[in-house]
């Protein structure tokens, strides 16, 4: 991970070689796939864009980053990333929970603002089913360390996860909190976004 500037604003950026599998809900290059790069880029308090893809393809384009890659954005100033890691498995966390809200909450209007942003990787290949696991792994242990810190809420409307492994070698079945590798990601998420939080 590097950090670097597009506008006067930071972003943090990871590169790949080889590509590897990702589960990511981010606007751009979201889904799952092999990515080469992931970024998480600063945009302004105020951000009203439209089209985040777009706009994490416009700074991917000004990094030079080509090939297919997935981009976060968030209103957090990125160089506070919390990095934390646990038996090969590391979490970078940027935290923003200006405006919590319930997952469960009734509708509400577009004022739910806040960003937690999750990039993780592990060193082994997970199966597809252990990918979606472990996606519901980060989810809870960011909602875990929330609960925690006496937030009012389980994240916010625009929290987003990437999740990165090997594309090759054995793969884990399990994702969840109980297995090998999902035990230790839960750990780091929770630990990062405490941090973060504090």
């Amino acid at each position: 991970m590097i950090i670097t500037y597009v506008d006067s604003l930071p972003v943090l950026v990871w590169r790949f070689d080889p590509p590897r599998m990702t589960i990511s809900s981010a606007p751009y290059g979201g889904g799952v796939g092999e990515r080469g790069w992931v970024l998480n880029a600063t945009v302004p308090h105020g951000y009203d864009r439209l089209d985040p893809d777009q706009h994490v393809a416009e700074i991917a384009a000004e990094l030079r980053l080509t090939g297919p890659g997935t981009g976060l954005l968030t209103a957090v100033d990125v160089r506070k990333v919390v990095s934390v890691t646990e038996r090969g498995v590391t979490a970078d966390v940027t935290t923003g929970v200006g405006v919590p809200t319930w997952a469960a909450a009734p509708d509400a209007a577009g004022e739910r603002i806040g960003t937690i942003n999750a990039v993780c990787r592990l060193p082994v290949r997970l199966s597809p089913a252990a990918l979606v696991n472990a996606v519901a792994t980060v989810t809870e242990a960011k909602s875990q360390a929330l609960f925690e810190a006496g937030v009012d809420g389980t994240g916010t409307a625009t929290d987003a996860i990437v999740l990165l492994c090997p594309t090759s070698g054995p793969a884990e079945q399990y994702g969840g909190p109980r297995s090998r590798f999902g035990s230790a990601l839960a750990r780091a998420v929770h630990e990062a976004v405490s941090s973060g939080l504090r």
